[in-house]
């Protein structure tokens, strides 16, 4: 026996949870706000040594600047929520699809476009202003209008070819098998199947032929630190495709390095800017916490997270398409397979809110793995040195509030992070 919801249910648990996740990430903002003007004037004790009052200042502006432009967008994307359904956006985009082609599947794929198209357009103002005005306020921002186009083009250029067929190949199934009642009714099941076999590719894919559309990468020439990577890499039993350095100086100033694709098809990638301030101990320390994730198999564990997830929200949608309520109490009365996709993702991040620190926190544990795994086969002071060097380098704020950072932090806050590194120094 299926459990229908009746569209006036639906229609208060979204307000009920609408409400709530709104207030809630204001409340966050302005307590994380709060937190970091608190200790403005003076760098934390862990800190003294090692960051100047004026960068400890320059990281405070720069993180209040930040929760004010989230503030904005938090009110901004709620209206638009509340447009595109209760205010009858999407069935305004669903009458245009259904006027200019015929075919079901045909309409679906133009829905789902028109509402991406949209959503792009109306969110470019915020992106230039992110970019031209806050980053740029700070000295990150190294990117020009033509760059800033040209990545807004490929990125749309991309999702065409990568999202298209991948559309297709769900509404097609999602007809077939819906109208064939095959796997019990377990459609969403098939769906899934398809969906991560494409996120696998996608992540086979993406460091090989869709990052040098954006970045140049090349193979790293300090013949010193080549070396002490390539003994650190023999030490740890970590093969990969190779190590790269990508010029993120084109677009930011802040530093990074990473880990990206599958199989033979992994890389290890370093941001330009962060070669820039490194020590080679330090570039080392670095790169032995990301393959402390490895080692420890996060990624993988991720991954399985995310899969088995994406598999109870796929689920969800199969129980709630046949149930008119589902459409008609967020506002929607043209029914479709693409309309019920389009919807029950776009309201889907309102219901999981509340489940945010659950991810935050498992993030962290790994993060402090990774720390130690950095610590027994590189250095902990050197990863100590490494990290304040980004901390001064990105104006990450070294303070932060404590439910703030339980809801949205994946890393552990700076004095938490260094003063389990310290412990781990004594206790070598």
């Amino acid at each position: 026996m299926v459990f229908y919801l009746s569209a006036q249910t639906i229609y208060i648990l979204f307000l009920l949870f609408f409400i709530c996740s709104i207030c809630g990430q204001l409340y966050l903002s302005v307590r994380q706000s709060k937190a970091v003007l608190a200790h403005r004037s003076h760098v934390p004790s862990a800190f003294v040594q090692s960051v100047s009052l004026a960068e400890h200042q320059k990281a405070a502006d720069y993180t209040l600047a930040k929760q004010r432009l989230a503030r904005y967008e938090i009110l901004f994307q709620s209206l638009l929520l509340l447009i595109f359904t209760l205010g009858g956006g999407l069935d305004l985009l669903a009458h245009l699809s259904q006027k200019w082609v015929q075919h079901d599947i045909a309409q679906g794929i133009v829905l789902i476009g028109l509402f991406a198209l949209v959503n792009m357009i109306l969110g470019w103002p915020i992106a230039w202003y992110r970019s031209f005005c806050l980053e740029a306020k700070f000295g990150f921002n190294k990117m020009t209008m033509a760059t800033f186009i040209a990545d807004q083009f490929k990125g749309s250029l991309i999702a065409i070819i990568v999202g298209l067929p991948l559309l297709y190949i769900i509404l097609w199934l999602m007809r077939i098998l819906i109208a064939a009642n095959w796997f019990g009714g377990a459609w969403w099941l098939a769906v899934w199947l398809v969906w991560v076999s494409f996120s696998l590719l996608l992540m086979w894919a993406f460091p090989k032929w869709i990052a040098p559309l954006f970045n140049k990468f090349e193979l790293l020439k300090d013949d010193a630190l080549r070396t002490r990577i390539e003994n650190l890499l023999q030490r740890t039993g970590f093969q990969s495709d190779g190590i790269f350095v990508m010029d993120g100086s084109r677009r930011s100033g802040h530093g990074n390095a990473y880990f990206t694709g599958l199989g033979k098809h992994k890389r290890i990638v370093f941001f330009d800017t962060l070669l820039k301030d490194m020590q080679i101990s330090e570039v080392e320390a670095v790169l032995a916490h990301e393959l402390g994730h490895f080692a420890h198999k996060h990624v993988f564990k991720q991954m399985i997270v995310t899969f088995i997830l994406a598999l109870i929200v796929f689920a969800v949608l199969g129980w709630l398409l046949p149930q008119t309520g589902f459409y008609t109490g967020l506002g929607v009365h043209e029914v479709s397979h693409a309309m019920a996709l389009l919807l029950f993702m776009l309201v889907l991040p309102v219901f999981t809110f509340p489940f945010s620190p659950l991810s935050s926190v498992l993030s962290r544990k790994n993060e402090f793995e990774a720390d130690r795994f950095a610590a027994k086969y590189a250095n902990a002071d050197d990863l100590i040195h490494a990290l304040t060097k980004l901390y001064r380098t990105n104006a990450s704020s070294l303070v932060s509030d404590i439910w703030y950072s339980r809801f949205y932090d994946s890393h552990p806050g700076a004095r938490e992070r260094i003063a389990a590194l310290q412990t781990a120094v004594k206790a070598d």
